[in-house]
């Protein structure tokens, strides 16, 4: 699905100017909540964020509300994106929430007046103001970045790079592994950020490299990890650091040039077929209990302020970010696709 370049919408977290507008009230989860949520027994939960996550997210809410079964429907963001537009068009109605690590795509689906309004009363209280819609129809529910990583085994710490510009140089020319703009939202987000930072010219001479191209930015932890190249030039780094925490050889890089900050918002369709039951998952993510599960099992960063990032981990606010701009990557969505086409020949 192709994009339109005008952007009306008002947004969340980074994303545009927002539209002045009264957001829902807040709502509590009620044994009335419960009860609807648990007749309608399912909810389906359609997210770019990796099953070794998603997963065990999903069987803890299960474990919590019995009788209730969640349905992870996992893919790269560009791809759910374009699944969603391919059902809402054959009206075919079976996402109940939807988690993006394109927070663009919220963009466009407000703008189709595909989203419902929902705020719990844990978000109302402990959620930001940046990491809300305006309108109530989606929050931030995780905070990742898209970082370098190498394998100890294969490139010894005095040989590893510092930086994107690093990765230029003729000695880590077959030794590199990246992920996919026109698959993954991280992707997507991060090469935004890179091409306005450094250049497309950065990305036509890393195209050189001889690099190894994958899909999602869950992959190239993955390659890492199996030795099949010794350094990802971009990627999820929770799954870069959940690796180095099962002991194996990763290490992470934070480029001195910054690196790319990913957003990873969460709402409910109108047309949610379980609209109590998605209610009831998105209070229970966006709860403390929710967002501790995901900062204790992954690491990333918790939109929740009651609930403090993992200890180990770069401190977000001390780590030099590159500014993430979803409006922009709206309007340039298929010029980012097709000039990274270009270069890689993929």
């Amino acid at each position: 699905m192709r994009r339109r370049s005008l952007v009306t919408a008002g947004l969340l977290l980074p994303l545009a100017a927002r539209v002045v507008s009264a957001a829902p009230a807040a709502t509590p989860v009620t044994p009335a909540l419960i009860d609807a949520a648990t007749k309608e027994g399912k909810v389906t939960y359609y997210t770019a964020m990796d099953l070794s996550v998603a997963e065990p997210m999903a069987r803890t809410f299960e474990a919590k509300y019995p009788g209730i079964k969640v349905t992870v429907e996992r893919s790269g963001a560009e791809r759910v994106f374009s699944r969603i537009g391919q059902e809402m068009g054959s009206k075919i109605y079976r996402v109940d929430v939807v988690n993006s690590s394109d927070a663009a795509h919220f963009i466009f689906w407000k703008r189709q007046g595909w989203l419902a309004p929902f705020v719990s009363t844990e978000m109302a209280r402990d959620l930001p103001a940046e990491m809300l819609d305006a309108d109530g129809l989606f929050c931030n529910q995780r905070t990742h970045l898209s970082a370098i990583a190498y394998n100890t085994k294969l490139i010894p710490p005095e040989d590893a790079p510092k930086g994107f510009m690093d990765l230029l140089q003729p000695k880590y020319a077959g030794k590199l592994v990246k992920g996919h703009p026109g698959y993954s939202g991280t992707i997507m987000t991060a090469t935004q950020q890179i091409a306005r930072e450094l250049g497309w010219s950065y990305f036509e001479k890393l195209a050189k490299q001889k690099v190894l191209q994958v899909q999602s930015a869950t992959e190239p932890p993955k390659r890492l990890e199996a030795g099949e190249r010794g350094v990802a030039v971009d990627g999820s780094d929770y799954l870069f650091w959940m690796a180095k925490e099962r002991g194996l050889p990763i290490e992470v890089v934070l480029a001195v040039e910054g690196t790319p900050q990913i957003s990873n918002p969460m709402g409910i369709f109108k047309s949610s077929p379980n609209p109590n039951a998605a209610r009831l998952l998105v209070s229970w993510i966006m709860s403390g209990e929710g967002q501790s599960f995901i900062v204790n099992l992954s690491g990333q960063y918790p939109a929740n302020t009651q609930v403090k990032p993992k200890p180990g981990r770069p401190v977000l606010s001390q780590v030099k970010t590159f500014k993430e701009d979803p409006a922009a990557v709206e309007q340039q969505a298929d010029q980012i696709k097709a000039q990274y086409a270009k270069y890689f020949k993929v």
